[in-house]
């Protein structure tokens, strides 16, 4: 089984992916139900109306990712988000949003959101989403995550302020490979970058999670934003 950079368990090969949907809209849990049916490896297992009960079915039937609407009534996708991992369920959670919707999205980050898409998203990329975060790896979606850290940039330190003391614990490569993975590059696009070898990558990627405590590889690209070590582009 392999191992998600949190420390949880990946989704084990050879049976299907369980899949919760929470939304508040019927309509929509409709439409993702028909786009996610025809995929042989993943099983919708039930549906939530509302953050509360997306909560309560999460505790009962452990599915292997919730794809999480933010904004629901009872309880948003941010509290659940945060309930299900406080929890330490077996549990990955998709956000998904629109751009109207934005201020929420950093919070469902924080609160430990496996990644996030917006709602108009292809059917083959929400696929192939589900299935990377059902693996145990987190899903950036580097236009989507600058156009947010561009709406807060006002709210980002001053970049002429002292970096977080947690940043020190960081090789000089090792800052390196943070910085490039905040720009939304993927392992093997920072291995030809700096000239090393993916596996290399992957191995300074995980030095980085551990020592700054972090989930994934969200929260590393937002930790970089919110410290000032990268700013967002003008």
């Amino acid at each position: 089984m392999p191992s998600a950079p949190d420390g949880r368990a990946g989704h084990p090969p050879g049976r299907p992916v369980r899949i919760l949907l929470a939304d508040d809209q019927p309509l929509l849990r409709t439409g993702f139900r028909m786009v996610l049916g025809t995929e042989d490896d993943l099983d919708i297992v039930a549906e939530a109306g509302d953050g509360q009960e997306a909560v309560e079915l999460s505790r009962r039937l452990l599915p292997d990712v919730v794809l999480m609407d933010i904004r629901m009534p009872r309880m948003d996708g941010v509290a659940a988000t945060r309930a299900i991992v406080d929890a330490r369920l077996p549990v990955r959670v998709l956000i998904l949003t629109t751009f109207d919707l934005d201020e929420y999205v950093v919070g469902a980050l924080r609160a430990g959101a496996s990644g996030f898409l917006a709602k108009d998203v292809p059917a083959d990329d929400l696929v192939t989403a589900i299935r990377t975060v059902a693996a145990g790896e987190a899903v950036v979606a580097p236009r989507i995550l600058r156009r947010l850290l561009d709406r807060f940039a006002t709210v980002l330190p001053d970049p002429a302020a002292s970096p977080p003391k947690a940043l020190g614990t960081l090789t000089e490569r090792e800052r390196e490979v943070l910085v490039q993975v905040a720009r939304g590059l993927s392992n093997a696009e920072i291995a030809a970058a700096l000239s090393v070898s993916e596996t290399t990558i992957k191995t300074h990627v995980g030095h980085v999670l551990t020592k700054l405590r972090l989930r994934d590889r969200v929260q590393a690209v937002v930790l970089a934003y919110e410290s000032g070590l990268v700013r967002p582009k003008a």
